[in-house]
């Protein structure tokens, strides 16, 4: 039996929305900026869209635009900010995703800011103090933070930071990718400048998300062409895709609280079964449940000499996870690295659905039992 358990990188296509982009697959296909019937039925599906998506986030559909996914609406939001809002400091962590991280060291490199650092401790917790030291410190700056980390699952406490943030005028994106659809956002009681989704984080389709600009006319475009999207950002829109954006996000809200229950569950169940084995440590605060993403559990278990990793000895008896990042899969975790060295440890982040179901769960808490016992020579407590 396969169990999935990298939902974190991306979750499978739920029916629902296969069944709602379809008819824009093959029958409604059209350019929806073509002046014809069949392009104006096409547009109607993008606007209606548009505002689907701006209801759920209690936001108005001209704060919204699409985009490719996360990564480009990352960029936008991040350099519509250094460019348009005259920017020249902005204020990070060492914990973000590189779609955040990159774009701001490419953007020091060019000498269009200067980037700063908040500090964390070894769990992942972001100090305060000293993100309001270096709002005070310097003139007005942007802060990029993200709600939720991708690899070890720790939320931070992005209503503070948003308190911060209007206390000095600073402006806010916040990297929403991996909370879109698991946490519900109230734009106008919370007031970011940039939140951003991506639709197959919440089993909607790959290569299809949004940007939320608070100031729609300070957006800067990446990319030069059409007039779409208001002028903010040009090429055909991906109208099957943005269709099975907004069913996706609009179905994870609506059951939001089932959904939640059966995945907190899940987690509870992997946590209980796994957490009296030997030597293991987990990551951050993905092991507390009213800390973290429901959907995360990041976990270090000592390597084994002379022997394949984890990872792969799992990913042989088909239970797909990952160690962290997919974007970073071939490379050491940059937010591992930022907590506390691993060295000697295998990195393991299960990451989970709607989908996954307890008998899959209680698949892989055997095998990592037996992982235990067989190979690392030491029964575990739950077994003993």
């Amino acid at each position: 039996m396969n169990i999935y358990l990298d939902n974190a990188a991306t979750t499978p296509l739920s029916n629902e929305v296969f069944t709602e982009m379809e008819p824009y697959v093959f029958q409604s296909f059209a350019n929806p900026s073509s002046a014809h019937a069949l392009g104006r039925e096409a547009r109607v599906a993008v606007e209606r869209s548009r505002k689907i998506i701006a209801e759920n986030l209690n936001a108005r559909p001209e704060n919204i635009f699409f985009t490719s996914g996360g990564t480009e609406a990352d960029n936008t939001a991040i350099l519509s900010a250094i460019h348009h809002h005259k920017i020249d400091v902005a204020i990070t962590s060492r914990l973000e995703h590189h779609a955040v991280l990159n774009t701001l060291k490419t953007a020091e490199k060019a000498g269009l800011i200067k980037l700063l650092y908040v500090e964390n401790d070894a769990n992942g917790n972001l100090s305060l103090p000293h993100l309001d030291r270096l709002l005070e410190e310097n003139n007005r700056a942007l802060i990029s933070l993200m709600h939720g980390n991708n690899e070890i699952g720790n939320l931070n406490p992005i209503d503070e930071i948003a308190d911060l943030a209007e206390h000095h005028d600073a402006i806010l994106h916040s990297d929403t990718v991996q909370t879109m659809g698991h946490i519900r956002y109230n734009t106008r009681l919370l007031g970011p400048d940039f939140l951003v989704g991506s639709a197959h984080k919440f089993h909607g389709p790959k290569g299809v998300g949004f940007l939320y600009a608070k100031d729609p006319a300070n957006l800067r475009s990446l990319l030069n062409g059409g007039s779409q999207e208001s002028g903010k950002r040009a090429g055909t829109e991906n109208v099957s895709g943005i269709v099975g954006l907004a069913s996706a996000l609009s179905g994870a809200y609506a059951n939001f609280d089932q959904h939640e229950s059966h995945i907190v569950s899940l987690k509870q169940q992997l946590i209980n079964g796994i957490k009296h084995l030997p030597g293991i440590i987990f990551n951050g605060h993905s092991k507390n449940i009213d800390k973290s993403l429901s959907t995360i559990l990041s976990i270090a278990l000592p390597q084994i000499e002379n022997t394949a990793d984890l990872l792969t000895n799992l990913d042989v008896l088909g239970i797909y996870a990952s160690g962290g990042s997919a974007c970073t899969s071939h490379g050491s975790s940059h937010v591992i690295q930022a907590l506390m060295p691993r060295n000697g440890y295998d990195i393991i982040r299960f990451s989970f659905s709607r989908y996954n179901t307890d008998q899959e769960i209680d698949q892989v808490i055997t095998v990592l039992n037996q992982y235990s016992e067989n190979i690392l020579g030491q029964p575990s407590l739950r077994s003993a």
